[in-house]
This record gives structure tokens, C-alpha cells and sequence, in this order.
């Protein structure tokens, strides 16, 4: 998915996605991160069943893209990828998404990015 951006800023929008605070504020309700760079999204409240689930950081090169593999996920080719590219033309910036997920899951997954994205847009105007 490529989802454009209202910023010309790389720093700015690597600040939302190239960390556990960032993405705390728009894909889970909370996000940590241990000192092996793995990271724990958490869904719901604490008080309540929560969904949890962990990933592990591939690669990630600052204001560019960070790469991530679900816990659940065997291979490495199983990532997704949260990429910063900037127009050449106009100069703004686009946030390019990438999960590779089994076929019969792709309109789900679609809804699930459209979703958060819509979280991004609402707490930062990006």
C-alpha cells in the first residue's frame, strides 16, 4: 500500500514509525521494545483481554524504513516493512507498505492498514 503524506519531513514521520513510542501512538494501543530489538504490541487495555503478539526488527536504516517479522512468521520473507520514499517531482513524502500475508487474508489486512493509517493521519495531519 502507499499511502501519501502531508509532510516533507523524513525525521518527522520516522519519529511514528521507527520506533516503539511512534507506533504506539497510531498501531496498538501500546508498544515496547527490549534491548534486542524486539517489539511487543499490545491491543486493549490492560484490565481486559488483550491481544498481544511480538516482533522482531530485520532491518532499518533511520528516516528510510524499518523491516519487521511477526513472531508467529518462520521465514524472514514473511516481513513487513514500513518505507519512507520522497517525490522527485513534488518533493512530499510517501509511506509505502509492505506485509506479506497468505492470499485469503489480503482484503482483511488491507482494512487493517486503511484503519491505522487513519490513526496516523488523526494524530499527527500526516
Amino acid at each position: 500500500m502507499e499511502y501519501p503524506l502531508n509532510s516533507k519531513s523524513a525525521s518527522i514521520v520516522w519519529g511514528l514509525i521507527g520506533n516503539a513510542h511512534g507506533l504506539g501512538k497510531w498501531m496498538a494501543d501500546y508498544v515496547e521494545e527490549d534491548e534486542d530489538g524486539e517489539l511487543t504490541f499490545k491491543w486493549g487495555e490492560v484490565w481486559t483481554q488483550q491481544d498481544v503478539r511480538t516482533s522482531t526488527i530485520i532491518s532499518k536504516e533511520e528516516n528510510s524504513y524499518i523491516r519487521l517479522k511477526w513472531d508467529v512468521n518462520e521465514s524472514d520473507e514473511d516481513f513487513w516493512e514500513l518505507r519512507v520514499e520522497k517525490s522527485d517531482f513534488s518533493g512530499h513524502l510517501t509511506l509505502i507498505i509492505t506485509d506479506h500475508v497468505d492470499e485469503e487474508d489480503v482484503d482483511y489486512m488491507r482494512e487493517v492498514w486503511t484503519d491505522n493509517l487513519s490513526r496516523l493521519h488523526n494524530i499527527s495531519g500526516l
